[in-house]
């Protein structure tokens, strides 16, 4: 231990042990094992990954503090983005949440769809843990008027039907367990973990597979530049097939994703060499991926342009990339601000809000570091929210 993390109480320590022996067992057995193989082991092992056991991930109590945790402000925004697309669908709309959290965005995109007139036929959540979809449940069903809560079903897989309607994720595609790689000498390794004599993780290299190999070279040639050797950093080469099995049943309708990242370009500057990788403990943001499996968060930015990619060829246009700040305010937060503001004289409400909207959109906080991708399949451009096409900075990408 360190003195920059809080120690962990002796079941949590032991929960993390078990999963940590696990790993241990899988390389000895198995030899070197890819460290998307090892984030993923780390983040969804049932009863053990991060996102599987029963530790409170979000808010003061947890780890860290998504969009939805602030308050209501950003899903009446999203909710907001997707009027004219659910109007455009009629009655039979649906809505999919990928990861739902702590149920905090479904809780407010519900109530936001209801007060529109715009109530789906279903909402839908995508959650593969057993954890957090009880804890969703419990929620929304104590704090939801029954028709509302009635409209909710989990999902364990895509929809294998095909639907219409809108898809929402809210930092998903940074928690995809990613494939760090570096280059020397032209050839592409990617990043494996093995263990040492005393059975500590240490990382090693192995030339790349070919799916790394040729999504490292996909890279340098839309880079238009080779890396430099020894440059480290994170790729998603699963991501078009992720996308077409997440959206692939979306027969018309549209898509919001929100993350942290950067274009293309920005995310492989020369000078980031050492990729996007972090983990977050206790509000703690850090380097050391082998501290605490199962205890800590695992995540790396986005690549938008990846993520571009991967939508047009699960058939989706791209209708607008912007900064989060800039989407929330094309899609009203302004006026849900000051309508919630005037609703209220307790100075401290009012403060709150005010600190929401300034964590939401502040450059320093989510509202550069964040970005917003839309995409749109099967529906008429009128249908879409104008003011968030106008901010589009596709040209970015």
């Amino acid at each position: 231990m360190t003195d920059r993390h809080p120690e962990p109480g002796a079941d949590e320590r032991a929960h993390s042990d078990h999963l940590t022996a696990l790993l241990r067992e899988e390389i000895a057995a198995h030899g070197p094992m890819p460290f998307a193989r090892f984030m993923e082991r780390c983040l969804y092992t049932p009863g053990l990954g991060y996102y599987s056991a029963g530790k409170t991930k979000f808010g003061a109590e947890g780890d860290f503090v998504t969009a939805p945790e602030l308050g209501s402000l950003f899903a009446r925004c999203v909710v907001r983005a997707f009027e004219p697309v659910l109007a455009s669908l009629g009655p039979e709309a649906e809505f999919l949440e990928l990861g739902g959290g702590s149920g905090a965005f479904a809780e407010a995109a519900l109530r936001a769809l209801d007060a529109a007139g715009r109530v789906p036929r279903r909402f839908m959540i995508l959650e593969p843990s057993a954890d957090l979809r009880q804890r969703q449940r419990e929620r929304l069903h104590a704090r939801l008027p029954s028709e509302l809560a009635a409209r909710v079903v989990w999902l364990d897989a895509p929809p294998e039907e095909e639907w219409d309607g809108v898809l929402f994720a809210n930092e998903v595609i940074d928690a995809l367990p990613t494939t760090r790689f570096t280059t020397r000498e032209g050839e592409v390794y990617e990043e494996h973990v093995v263990l040492d004599g005393e059975g500590r993780f240490l990382r090693t290299d192995r030339p790349a597979d070919v799916l790394v190999n040729g999504a490292v070279r996909h890279l340098e040639r839309d880079l238009g530049r080779e890396f430099d050797a020894g440059y480290r950093t994170e790729v998603l080469p699963q991501l078009p097939y992720w996308m077409q099995a997440v959206a692939g049943t979306l027969r018309k309708g549209a898509m919001i994703f929100a993350d942290y990242g950067y274009t293309r370009g920005e995310f492989y500057h020369p000078e980031r060499n050492d990729g996007t990788l972090r983990a977050f403990y206790r509000h703690r943001a850090h380097g050391d991926a082998f501290f605490l499996p199962g205890l800590q968060d695992l995540t790396a930015s986005v690549d938008f342009t990846a993520l571009a990619e991967a939508g047009n060829s699960a058939g989706f246009g791209v209708a607008a990339y912007l900064p989060q700040a800039q989407f929330l305010l094309a899609a009203d937060m302004q006026a849900f601000f000051e309508a919630d503001y005037l609703a209220t004289d307790d100075e401290l409400t009012r403060y709150r809000l005010a600190q929401e909207v300034k964590k939401l959109t502040l450059p320093d906080q989510m509202g550069e570091r964040f970005q917003v991708m839309m995409f749109a399949r099967g529906v008429d451009p009128d249908a879409l929210p104008a003011a968030v096409l106008a901010a589009d900075q596709g040209h970015r990408l």
